[in-house]
């Protein structure tokens, strides 16, 4: 159509076929982001260091910064390093009955060459300092009570030979002297060389150096070994009943050198820094969940800055080690010879705050629609361990008099936010076990479309091609399929018109392309 011979506007947008450009335009799809790996609930969050007590603050970044580490490591040490100084010399009585313990269970998990045994050292060495000054203190009273049980024995020994070849009526009064001197013997206790550490021991040995210690130990390491020796790798038969009975505190009695020996409150500290495959095998590991260590352990999986690092970081401040130094030793050092645990309190309003938090735990457990519904194993001690976090921090906010103060509310505010730090990295390691159902479900749709090179697909052919006793209905499919579109590996195709009646077409979902170039 022309106007005065010259062609119309609509004229030339029909010739340049602009009404299907614009057609397909707005049918074509939006671009797609690199699809979120399975199991991935978003960046995990850094440690909060800054709900650290000062000194202790301070230092983890100090070690984080010379290091070239995330903070989540130090920080992690760093609670580990505080539970060894205050466990089983402290408990927070929450309400009522139910007091914790403020031990803690805290595992790390980085790929080799992340300088996992240097941030160690840095964070703990002052108990071996501390560690040092308890021998040197107790060493005299070893030597005395070492020299007078020898001479004791001697005594004993003598008195026993007298014994024996007495006759008549001397024999009474020699029985009686032989007792006597036995008796003696055993009289004279030879005090035990003060020990707040083990490495790559087994559970027997731990077991073994914690009674001698009074019912307190740390096991401490920049490795996962420990794990392999608790699955039984020396006595072929998992032995968890010192990490299950250490971290609640319960009564241990170990049978060592023909007698029965009993704490009435095994407290154990475990710290380690473990390479990320060890995660997955502990998953897997004999009555590990089971019988609920796992649920015991505070988890850190920080993202690996290997390969960004500054070879020329500034080294830790000297005035900052030697604070860090000097409080965690003085904590260490003052609370070493409590028999009878401190008992914290918390102040009303703190308490306020924590039932609120309680309140919001609890929703969160609900299986049919709280996130930690499938881990209630982990999560039913989580408000436990937030306590636990709570009397670590406020001891170190006081470590000359903290057990004459109640726990306040700033510190009950800093220890939910470091307990909500682990509860996310929490639910990235069990996703990473398999625990959630959901995750698993998903996973399995994900490997036949890698495994088929499936680029489209409806929802009944994937229920035709996946196998039925994982998928016994159709509906089974939604949620994972949901899932799989959240993370961006697949996205629902529009639905097309209805053209007559009959049933619904299936859906169908186009297949992100590098799901074909990778895996999750």
């Amino acid at each position: 159509m022309t106007t005065n011979g010259r062609p119309t506007a609509e004229t030339i947008l029909s010739n340049l076929g602009a009404a299907q450009q614009l057609t397909d335009l707005h049918n074509a799809p939006t671009p797609w982001e690199p699809p979120a790996p399975l199991g991935q609930r978003g960046e995990l969050p850094p440690f909060p260091v800054h709900a650290l007590p000062a000194w202790v603050a301070e230092h983890v970044s100090a070690v984080a910064e010379e290091t070239q580490t995330p903070l989540d490591l130090a920080g992690s040490v760093a609670l580990a390093a505080l539970s060894t100084a205050a466990g089983g010399r402290a408990v927070v009585n929450v309400r009522g009955s139910w007091v914790e313990p403020v031990n803690l269970f805290v595992l790390v998990a980085m790929p080799p060459g992340s300088r996992k045994s240097a941030v160690f050292r840095a964070m703990t060495t002052p108990l071996l300092h501390a560690e040092s000054v308890l021998v040197s203190r107790v060493g005299p009273q070893i030597t005395e009570a070492e020299v007078a049980r020898r001479l004791a024995e001697d005594l004993a020994e003598k008195a026993a030979r007298a014994a024996s070849s007495a006759r008549g009526e001397a024999a009474p009064e020699a029985i009686m002297e032989a007792q006597s001197a036995a008796l003696a013997v055993e009289g004279i206790k030879v005090p035990v060389k003060p020990r707040l550490i083990a490495d790559d021991v087994t559970p027997e040995t731990a077991s073994t150096i914690l009674v001698e210690q009074g019912g307190r130990l740390a096991v401490l390491s920049a490795e996962g070994g420990i794990f392999a020796t608790l699955a039984g790798r020396y006595s072929g038969a998992p032995n968890l009943d010192l990490f299950l009975k250490g971290h609640a505190g319960d009564p241990l009695i170990v049978d060592r050198r023909g007698r029965s020996e009993r704490v009435d409150q095994a407290v154990l500290t475990m710290g380690l820094a473990v390479q990320p495959e060890i995660v997955s095998d502990i998953a897997t590991m004999p009555g590990f969940r089971g019988k609920g260590l796992l649920g015991r352990i505070l988890y850190s999986l920080p993202k690996s800055n290997v390969g960004y690092r500054n070879v020329d970081s500034p080294t830790v401040p000297d005035h900052i080690a030697a604070r860090y130094d000097a409080n965690l030793q003085r904590l260490t050092i003052d609370m070493h010879d409590w028999d009878d645990p401190a008992r914290l309190v918390l102040a009303p309003e703190a308490a306020a705050i924590f039932t609120e938090h309680r309140r919001t735990t609890e929703r969160r457990l609900r299986l049919d629609s709280g996130d930690l519904g499938h881990i209630t194993d982990w999560a039913g001690k989580f408000d436990g361990a937030v306590m636990r976090i709570a009397g670590l921090i406020h001891l170190a906010n006081r470590v000359e008099d903290g057990w004459r103060h109640p726990i306040t509310a700033d510190t009950v505010n800093a220890a939910i936010t470091i307990g909500q730090y682990f509860t996310a990295h929490a639910l990235a390691t069990f996703d990473a076990m398999g625990a959630d159902p959901d995750l698993e479900a998903a996973r399995t749709v994900h490997a036949w479309l890698h495994r088929t090179g499936t680029t489209r697909f409806t929802v009944r052919e994937a229920f035709t091609a996946l196998p039925r006793n994982r998928f016994r209905k159709v509906g089974e499919l939604e949620t994972p399929l949901d899932l799989l579109e959240q993370l961006g590996w697949i996205r629902r195709e529009p639905e097309p018109p209805r053209t007559g009646p009959g049933r619904r077409p299936s859906p169908a979902y186009a297949v992100h392309p590098s799901l074909h170039q990778h895996t999750a």
